[in-house]
């Protein structure tokens, strides 16, 4: 434990207890070590996956502090859903995952049970869950798809209300400009705090033109 990845954790998240911040470190060797058998994020980037992977994750919860119904779709190896069940553990939260591939749903149920996390994994593909699913006031993705096909994955949820928060590297402004040709939304652009090509956009308001 070191006091410079709790204040860099805290700097992005907002306040964290240190309960918490050594349950993430359990986490990221737990996540290495289940890695090694299972292809759980690219090999590229496991080298710092407190920087590159935990602290990008924890970033949206100081967006939306308040926020208590989260949906994290295409989960992966937890990023950013588990880590914010992690967060929202402190604040009385809880989150969805859904992913389809079993292996990795198997993961993610595995760390839910470890951790005691107020998190419900959902093995499925993404459009068998819209009925199975409490509506959500945010929806996160990272990874998943750009965001044209994006939108129409999450348009059930943020077409009755829910916020979108949604990874994106330095080619964003050229996905948001093919969105536009079939989507109206109101957007927010929120500069990453792990990467400086990055951003978060935050979405509402989804309409199909």
């Amino acid at each position: 434990m070191t006091d410079r990845q709790f204040k860099s954790l805290c700097a992005v998240a907002g306040p964290v207890s240190r309960e918490t911040f050594e349950d993430l470190l359990r986490f990221e060797q737990t996540f290495l070590k289940w890695n090694q058998r299972i292809n759980l994020a690219a090999s590229s980037t496991v080298e710092n996956v407190w920087r590159r992977h935990i602290l990008d994750s924890a970033q949206l919860a100081r967006i939306e502090p308040s926020a208590q119904r989260w949906l994290d779709i295409g989960s992966g190896g937890g990023f950013p859903g588990l880590v914010l069940a992690f967060l929202l553990r402190e604040r009385n939260g809880s989150i969805d995952l859904v992913e389809s591939n079993r292996k990795k749903a198997g993961f993610l149920q595995a760390m839910v049970g470890e951790f005691d996390l107020p998190a419900h994994v959902h093995a499925r593909r993404i459009d068998d869950t819209y009925d199975l699913i409490a509506p959500p006031q945010i929806v996160t993705a990272r990874a998943l798809a750009p965001l044209p096909p994006l939108l129409k994955l999450v348009e059930p949820w943020l077409a009755t209300g829910a916020c979108g928060l949604f990874h994106k590297g330095r080619d964003y402004r050229l996905e948001v400009e093919e969105s536009t040709h079939r989507w109206t939304f109101d957007l927010i652009e929120h500069a990453s705090a792990t990467d400086t090509e990055g951003v978060v956009l935050e979405l509402r308001n989804l309409r199909a033109t």
